[in-house]
């Protein structure tokens, strides 16, 4: 029983950011070393990543007031912040029913946002404009959530009811994307599956989720703000909780002592003197959405503190900045053309290194604009940015705008 508790808690020590970081930076010591399968890893080209990540930043935000990289940032089209001018027009009774459906928006709405595929695009119904990828998921799950698509009571739409997403038909989420044959959309039954899975589990834990409403995903702001201290709760401690709370939900993957390890891979040279040896963890979307809930907190009236706790994200954009600036490098070139399923070796390799060199690149960021970890966090930075900057590279390398490397997606990683 003794070792099995011991398991069961070397599991939990990978459920979070202090892991994630620390198993990249192994990795990236691995590379230095040239001890890598499929990169290697030139330090010597990072001044010029930073100097094209210091050009996007003053271009989006000259004066460097640059706000995290959130899921809030997408709801912004054409200057006009959707979910600001809904919410704003509101009637909440107080600041925690708008913090309740702040992050029953924010959930969902990062649970939908893996790949969309280069070619599905969502048309804006207020400006008619076609929208593709990330930014495009945002605002077809935004007018999803806006008209009640997942509220069980038509008069509140602001919700997502668990009993309603557990049972989501995934004509729903087709019609909600717009999706079609001509128009196709990647992992589209993943992601319904996703849903399906998250309405389950917060139905099923009313205690969790149902602390001052009926089971929904939003319930999860309750729960931290009562594990507050004196008004301020850490940004590690939201992703432990986004983690072992939401961590069912993902398809199965890895287990350790029954507990599901999330978006967690091997790479046998990951050493360790316990069971969890050889294995990876990244929580790219988990992370995606702990950064996507500091607001909300914020608004609510609490402080958020350690967010540079949180690690960078495991990413396309940001992964493909280091190799098409080639810091990292391709031991096999051919390695370029083919397709890599997400727990692949170099798949691995590449999205541990790419937290770990995010890390090295925030602090020449920092030095080039004159800021400190805490006046430019890396949430921050990475909204600048880094991910602006493998999105930028990206269209003046490939007509497309395609990563640099092909991953298979399920829809629930990338």
């Amino acid at each position: 029983m003794a070792d099995a508790t011991a398991t069961e808690q070397q599991a939990r020590s990978l459920l979070t950011a202090e892991a994630v970081r620390a198993r990249a930076g192994q990795m990236l010591e691995l590379g230095l070393g040239n001890g890598l399968t499929h990169f290697t890893i030139d330090l010597d080209r990072m001044d010029g990543v930073a100097e094209a990540v210091v050009a996007v930043t003053r271009r989006a935000y000259p004066t460097l007031d640059i706000p995290f990289h959130a899921r809030w940032r997408h709801f912004v089209l054409g200057g006009i912040d959707r979910w600001a001018r809904l919410a704003d027009a509101a009637a909440w009774p107080d600041r925690a029913a708008r913090a309740r459906a702040e992050f029953d928006l924010a959930i969902v709405s990062v649970l939908l946002d893996a790949g969309a595929g280069a070619t599905w695009r969502y048309r804006d119904t207020l400006t008619g404009q076609s929208i593709g990828r990330s930014e495009g998921l945002a605002i077809a799950s935004l007018d999803m959530f806006a008209s009640g698509a997942f509220s069980g009571d038509a008069r509140a739409p602001f919700r997502v009811d668990a009993d309603v997403i557990a049972a989501l038909p995934l004509a729903s989420l087709t019609s909600g994307f717009q999706a079609s044959d001509a128009n196709p959309l990647l992992g589209l039954e993943g992601r319904a599956d996703l849903l399906r899975r998250l309405g389950g589990l917060v139905a099923g834990h009313p205690e969790i989720f149902g602390l001052r409403d009926t089971p929904r995903p939003g319930g999860l702001f309750d729960r931290l703000a009562a594990q507050a201290n004196n008004g301020a709760i850490a940004a590690p401690t939201i992703l432990s909780e986004v983690l072992n709370q939401l961590g069912p939900i993902w398809p199965s993957r890895l287990e350790l002592a029954g507990i599901p390890l999330g978006d967690c891979w091997r790479h046998p040279a990951i050493a360790s003197d316990d069971a969890t040896a050889g294995l990876v963890p990244l929580h790219k979307l988990s992370q995606w959405l702990s950064y996507s809930l500091i607001e909300p907190l914020q608004r609510a009236g609490l402080e958020v503190t350690d967010i540079d706790g949180l690690t960078g994200l495991a990413e396309y954009r940001n992964g493909g900045l280091f190799v098409d600036h080639e810091v990292l490098r391709l031991r096999d070139t051919a390695d370029a053309e083919r397709a890599h399923a997400v727990d692949s070796l170099l798949v691995v390799e590449w999205r541990a290194l790419t937290v770990s060199l995010l890390d090295r690149l925030a602090e020449r960021v920092r030095e080039k604009l004159g800021r400190s970890p805490e006046s430019l966090p890396l949430a921050s930075i990475l909204e600048g940015g880094t991910w602006a900057a493998g999105r930028a590279i990206a269209f003046a390398r490939r007509p497309d705008g395609a990563p640099p490397l092909k991953v298979i997606s399920d829809g629930t990683v990338f």
